[in-house]
């Protein structure tokens, strides 16, 4: 018989990455994998650019997707990172006895009132316009990204359209359109 307030808790179990990570000093905790059983790291806003700098030295040289979601109103927004080892020769994967590259996905819980994350853009150039739209969206601050405007919204648009808590407005006036 289970007790009603006693809760199970799944022990999840570290992958190749995680388990190089922490052999090496990273902080990080555990999140489970995603559908595709492909390890999911959380990290906190203030090591992300020492982890992502170690895995990039670990062979992740691709930043296939960056963006970012709301979990709710007055909850936390991600920001997340997918990141693949590409090998110099397509047959390295197949040698290895894998038939698709190694994968890692990262998330950072940022507080919806101050979302400040560092950028990846100097690691990763392809987290260019991914975080920018990010930023447009929901208002994620990417510090020391080179470029941080809006790319999808006008400049002068007042809120992060992607949140979940967004009022949108009656209209929207169109000046100097000249």
């Amino acid at each position: 018989m289970v007790d009603e307030n006693t809760q199970e808790t799944a022990i999840i179990q570290a992958g190749p990455v995680s388990s190089w990570l922490t052999e090496n000093g990273f902080d990080h905790d555990l999140l489970e994998p995603d559908h595709l059983g492909i390890e999911l790291i959380k990290v906190a806003p203030e090591f992300l650019i020492p982890l992502s700098t170690a895995l990039y030295a670990y062979g992740f040289n691709y930043l296939q997707c960056q963006g970012a979601y709301d979990l709710g109103p007055g909850k936390e927004l991600v920001s997340f990172y997918h990141l693949i080892k590409v090998a110099d020769n397509s047959g390295a994967a197949a040698l290895a006895g894998r038939d698709r590259p190694e994968e890692v996905r990262l998330k950072v819980f940022l507080p919806r009132d101050n979302p400040h994350i560092p950028s990846v853009y100097w690691i990763w150039k392809a987290a260019d316009w991914q975080e920018r739209e990010s930023y447009d969206m929901y208002g994620i601050i990417y510090d020391g990204h080179p470029d941080l405007k809006r790319i999808l919204m006008p400049e002068d648009w007042v809120g992060w359209p992607m949140r979940k808590d967004y009022v949108s407005p009656d209209f929207y006036e169109l000046q100097d359109a000249y």
